[in-house]
């Protein structure tokens, strides 16, 4: 077979995809221990090869062109490939490395995720982890990230999506709320309440509210004059400061029921659940860092009784 690559190209390739990874060649420098000019001169070597600019470079940023996006997503496959192939043929006592950016939304970032990261950290040093906590959706290709936690499937075909639990859902309100406004007995009573409301990112929409009645599931639209956008966490802040009644997931709330400091409201119409989905893009071979992640997260929740 006729070389295509000497040591200085594949050298340039894996400095091109930390340059990609961290939008930046400074950092790409810090993190292969050279100099910002040596990294320039890399992804100066590999454009001239290619005859395509990689990045679209200003005084501030740099970030990938189209073509850049393309070649960035085949090189990072090709170099996790080379790292699983490595892996196999010793006997698998190569340790996952490098970085690992993650998007998650904030309550299953903050009562789920976050809680789970040092141990895995401590098992894995040399996996460095990014987090992204935010509501909105990401675009893998565009903003290079390894994986994805959603309260939904996207249409998108070149994604793999893993279930990580059904999150149950649980109606709560404050003490104080209830012993001004009176506790609600039926579904029909929460239009006489304050209910708590949250737009949906993706949206803009107001979510309803499902619940168990008669067999079913019905998706129940309330109302109120109290609206949060982008945090879903702060509906549940109101709550606990007696301002009204909001539909929320269990795991969010559970040590507030434990302490009295809220109390669970229509349990007969409750279990009703939403589920989170792990994404990540389809990959003949997942890096092992990733694979080692996803392998992790699952494990954990499975053994606190998430549903996959």
């Amino acid at each position: 077979m006729k070389r295509q690559f000497d040591d200085l190209m594949l050298g340039s390739i894996e400095l091109f995809c930390l340059a990609a990874e961290h939008s930046s060649f400074t950092a790409a420098a810090t993190a292969a221990g050279l100099t910002p000019p040596a990294v320039s001169r890399s992804v100066q070597r590999l454009e001239t090869r290619l005859g395509v600019r990689l990045f679209v470079r200003t005084t501030r940023q740099i970030r990938l062109t189209d073509a850049g996006k393309l070649y960035f997503e085949q090189c990072r496959q090709a170099l996790s490939q080379l790292t699983e192939a490595e892996r196999q043929v010793t006997g698998g006592q190569v340790k996952p490395a490098g970085r690992l950016r993650i998007s998650a939304p904030t309550p299953y970032a903050h009562y789920r995720l976050l809680p789970l990261l040092g141990e895995f950290r401590r098992k894995h040093p040399e996996v460095t982890i990014d987090i992204h906590v935010s509501n909105r959706n990401i675009d893998f290709a565009d903003e290079g990230f390894d994986l994805a936690i959603r309260g939904r499937t996207p249409p998108d075909s070149s994604l793999v999506a893993r279930k990580l639990e059904d999150a149950e859902l649980v109606l709560v309100a404050a003490p104080s709320y209830l012993k001004r406004a009176g506790k609600p007995r039926t579904l029909e009573d929460l239009a006489k309440h304050e209910c708590i409301q949250f737009d949906l990112p993706s949206t803009g929409k107001r979510i309803p509210w499902p619940f168990h009645q008669d067999g079913k599931t019905i998706d129940l639209l309330t109302d109120g004059g109290l609206c949060c956008a982008e945090d879903v966490l702060g509906i549940v802040t109101l709550a606990r400061s007696g301002a009204g009644i909001v539909q929320t997931y269990r795991f969010i709330v559970e040590q507030d029921l434990a302490r009295g400091e809220l109390v669970e409201l229509l349990p007969e119409f409750g279990g009703t659940s939403r589920p989170f989905i792990l994404l990540y893009p389809h990959a003949r071979h997942l890096s092992l860092r990733v694979r080692t992640f996803v392998d992790f997260l699952t494990q954990k929740l499975n053994k606190a009784g998430g549903k996959r």
